[in-house]
């Protein structure tokens, strides 16, 4: 009796199986791994090998419409005994994290999809930067998966307290898990997150330790490991995004640490990682307030009392910006409507200084 694949201890749920009908389920698979276009996918049989349907590529209008780490698909076969097998459609993703390409194009990048809960991981020694955590709660939160900030290498520091309330700051109402692959500290907590039919990903810079923790979730050296530089960060080990199976069921996706976090049109879930700043904008006097010199600005009174960081309005404004350049480089409309403002704003401009200039002769 050939022995197959339970693909619930691969994050089959629900939501996959509605999708699909009973013959079908036999041809469902879940991208393992990709590279230049061809997928490693786990199916009932086991880890086989895949490519997107010649039809399917001619079709495709941009990388959304191509699998990525964690999508459901369903296949042609279930074997590469003639080939690659056939990657006939993708299904609908109950989450997506994505994030602008590097550069200066305007592409998504798919990181990984289906994800019930990410884990934002950050280490307590240099790589600790609460203005990044704040962009990877945007992202995460766009997915329509559950952000968890995971604090990592807390066995290089004495005392996390001050690192933990600043999270808490910066992340209300978020879960915050500290933890240690070296003393297995807190890591046992990750695991009821998991189980048959989750899936969860871990997200952060180069060398944060998603690798190490990975390692002693799985009890046993699974994904690469390198020691801290002098500098006292970590150094990048994992080269590619990939699903690990895990013994309780579920799987985890592991990424490679993100240089860049550039967002894209996540207006919406910008709000969502500064509740504190969106609150506090229903309180100012008129409901068209630029946060500028108007009167009953409640941003201003919050700035100069102290009960807002600076910084964090810095760069919740900042990455407003990023958001509001993004759509216009995307949406024709958008960049239309934005360059005939610029133009109606000088032609006021040059009125005002005609005008004043005849009144002084």
């Amino acid at each position: 009796m050939i022995e197959t694949t339970d693909l619930k201890q691969w994050g089959l749920d629900d939501f996959v199986l509605k999708q699909i009908s009973q013959r079908e389920i036999s041809f469902l698979g879940r991208i393992v791994t990709e590279g230049n276009k061809i997928y490693k996918i786990i199916t009932k049989e086991g880890l086989i090998t895949g490519e997107v349907a010649g039809k399917a590529v001619y079709e495709a209008s941009g990388t959304d419409d191509f699998p990525a780490v964690g999508d459901w698909v369903l296949l042609d076969r279930l074997d590469s005994q003639s080939g690659n097998a056939i990657i006939l459609k993708v299904l609908q993703r109950k989450s997506k994290l994505s994030r602008k390409v590097a550069g200066k194009r305007f592409d998504e990048q798919i990181i990984a999809t289906n994800i019930d809960t990410i884990f934002i991981t950050m280490s307590v020694n240099n790589d600790f930067n609460i203005r990044r955590l704040e962009r990877y709660l945007t992202i995460v939160w766009d997915s329509m998966a559950m952000p968890v900030v995971l604090l990592t290498k807390i066995d290089l520091r004495q005392n996390t307290d001050d690192r933990i309330l600043e999270i808490e700051e910066a992340a209300p109402g978020v879960d915050v898990i500290t933890t240690s692959a070296i003393t297995g500290e807190g890591v046992q907590q990750l695991s009821r997150y998991l189980g048959p039919s989750k899936t969860v990903a871990f997200v952060g810079s180069s060398g944060v330790g998603k690798s190490s923790i990975i390692n002693y979730m799985k009890g046993e050296s699974i994904m690469a490991v390198k020691e801290l530089r002098n500098d006292d960060k970590g150094r990048h080990t994992t080269t590619h995004r990939q699903l690990v199976p895990m013994a309780s069921g579920g799987v985890i996706i592991d990424t490679p640490g993100m240089r860049e976090i550039q967002i894209m049109d996540v207006e919406s879930s910008l709000d969502k990682a500064f509740t504190d700043i969106d609150a506090l904008a229903k309180n100012c006097r008129f409901n068209n307030c630029q946060h500028d010199s108007e009167p009953g600005c409640a941003i201003n009174e919050a700035l100069e009392t102290g009960t807002l960081d600076r910084r964090r309005w810095e760069n919740y404004i900042k990455m407003k910006k990023e958001i509001d350049y993004f759509i216009r480089k995307t949406d024709k409309k958008a960049e239309s409507e934005y360059w005939n403002r610029i133009k109606k704003r000088s032609k006021l401009i040059k009125e005002i200084y005609s005008n004043g200039k005849r009144r002084s002769d």
